[in-house]
């Protein structure tokens, strides 16, 4: 199955299948945070959340070489943009919140659907495209199935 039809069709599903009370392997967020966390990352990837570049031209070269690599996050991967404790939830339940996921899916999707070679800023990889930013989610989504063991 190729990236994006696994960011498409088969992330929520795979996340609806967690029990909510799952405790992660690695890192502070409980299975809720990390769907709305996801969210977050396809808004940001939809150009929703501008957010300004962390580093250097130099640097962002070599984590650009990273990011598109098949290589994985480390866990407990640092990200200067969020908080240290993870934010409180947006949705009440966790089924709103894949609701929602699954719609910030479509929308990145559609974002791109006329242009894909827009290109929208990722504030420590670059300027991506949408081939570049589906690698990038599908690499995150993956790190973050990892954190709770699937």
């Amino acid at each position: 199955m190729d990236k994006l039809t696994f960011l498409k069709e088969e992330f929520v599903p795979k996340l609806a299948s967690l029990d909510k009370d799952t405790v992660a392997v690695f890192g502070k967020m409980n299975v809720q945070q990390m769907i709305e966390h996801m969210g977050y990352a396809f808004r940001q990837a939809s150009g929703l959340i501008p957010l300004e570049p962390a580093n250097d031209d130099a640097t962002t070269a070599k984590m650009y070489q990273f990011m598109i690599s098949e290589k994985p996050f480390r866990d407990n991967t640092p990200n200067q943009y969020l908080p240290d404790t993870p934010s409180p939830t947006t949705y009440p339940t966790v089924a709103e919140s894949l609701t929602h996921l699954q719609m910030d899916i479509d929308y990145f999707i559609s974002v791109f659907s006329e242009d894909k070679e827009k290109r929208i800023l990722n504030p420590f990889f670059g300027n991506l495209n949408f081939d570049e930013w589906t690698h990038l989610l599908h690499k995150h989504a993956t790190h973050h199935l990892r954190q709770f063991g699937m």
